[in-house]
C-alpha cells in the first residue's frame, strides 16, 4: 500500500509544470507587501497597505531618486548591455540583461509616456524594484529587456513585437512575460493579439496602467494567459475604479480566468512600479 501511494505521488510530481517557481527568493523580506487590508474573490483581489513616509521616505536615501544600498545588488550590471535591434518595423534601442540566447525566461518592461529604456534598468529608483527583477531574471538563467517605446500605437507595438520575436527565436523554450507601466499598457494589450508574441506569452503585468476591452477577443485571452493589474487607489491618470471594473469584466466572461488585481491604498500613479512583488506575480503566472 505504501509503495502504491509513493508511486502515485511520484507520478503527480512528475506532472507538475517545469517552471512552477520561475524565480528563487531574492530579498523577499525587503520587498514583501507591508500588509494586506482587504482580500476578496478567493485572493484574486487584494488591497495592500501603502504609506509614503514608510515606503518612500524611510526606504530611500534620497526620496524617489536613490534607494538604500541594502535593496540592491549591482553585480548584475556585468551582464547588462546597451543594444540596437534593426527590424523590419524600425530600429529599437534597448537594454538587455542576462542571456541573449538560450534564456529560460524572457521578461520585457515597457515604459510609459515620457520614459525611455533607461527607466526599466535604473537600479536605484522605484525603491530598487527594477534591480530586483533584473537579479532574479539573471539568477534564473533568463533575459530581461527594457526597450525604448517609440510610440504607443500600432507602429510602436510592431517595433516591440519585432524585438521580442528576435529574442524569442534565440530562446525557443522561454516563456515571455510583458510588463507595462502607465501608457506602456497600450503595447501590452496590442501584443496580446500579436501572432508572433501571443503564442509565447506567459503573462501580462499592468503597472499603474490602463484597460482595453479588446483583450476579451484576443489570442492571449483565448489561451487564458494570466493577467496582473496593480493600481494606486489615488491614481489620477488611470482611476483604480475603472481598472477594477475591467478586472470584474474579465472575471464575468470566464469565471476561472487567471487574473489578479492589487490596489495600493493611498498610492499614486507610479506606486505599483515601486511596490509590485515581481517574484510573487511571475511565480503565480508560471504555475498556471
Amino acid at each position: 500500500m505504501k509503495f502504491g501511494v509513493a508511486m502515485v505521488l511520484a507520478s503527480m510530481i512528475a506532472c507538475l509544470p517545469a517552471h512552477a517557481e520561475q524565480f528563487a527568493p531574492y530579498k523577499d523580506e525587503l520587498f514583501a507587501y507591508p500588509g494586506i487590508i482587504e482580500t476578496a474573490e478567493g485572493g484574486s483581489f487584494r488591497v495592500v497597505d501603502y504609506d509614503e513616509m514608510r515606503d518612500i521616505n524611510a526606504r530611500d536615501e534620497e526620496p524617489e531618486r536613490r534607494v538604500q544600498a541594502k535593496y540592491v545588488s549591482l553585480g548584475v550590471r556585468k551582464v547588462q548591455q546597451e543594444l540596437v535591434a534593426n527590424t523590419d518595423a524600425g530600429q529599437v534601442r534597448h537594454v538587455a540583461v542576462g542571456k541573449t540566447e538560450g534564456a529560460s525566461v524572457i521578461v520585457v518592461y515597457m515604459h510609459g509616456q515620457g520614459g525611455d529604456r533607461r527607466q526599466g534598468v535604473n537600479d536605484f529608483t522605484f525603491g530598487g524594484n527594477f534591480n530586483r527583477i533584473k537579479n532574479m531574471t539573471v539568477a534564473a538563467g533568463g533575459l530581461y529587456l527594457s526597450p525604448d517605446v517609440a510610440s504607443f500605437d500600432d507602429a510602436g507595438a510592431a517595433r516591440i513585437a519585432a524585438l521580442v520575436a528576435i529574442y524569442a527565436a534565440r530562446s525557443p523554450k522561454a516563456e515571455i512575460y510583458l510588463a507595462c507601466g502607465s501608457m506602456g499598457g497600450t503595447i501590452c494589450w496590442r501584443l496580446a493579439n500579436d501572432k508572433t508574441v501571443a503564442p509565447r506569452l506567459g503573462g501580462l503585468l499592468l503597472l499603474g496602467s490602463l484597460w482595453d476591452e479588446k483583450f476579451l477577443s484576443s489570442a492571449a485571452f483565448k489561451r487564458k494567459v494570466p493577467v496582473f493589474m496593480g493600481q494606486g487607489s489615488r491614481d489620477k491618470v488611470f482611476p483604480a475604479e475603472r481598472v477594477r471594473a475591467f478586472y470584474g469584466l474579465v472575471r464575468s466572461r470566464t469565471k476561472d480566468y487567471p487574473i489578479r488585481m492589487v490596489v495600493f491604498e493611498s498610492g499614486s500613479h507610479g506606486t505599483p512600479i515601486r511596490m509590485t512583488d515581481w517574484r510573487e506575480v511571475i511565480n503565480w503566472m508560471a504555475s498556471r
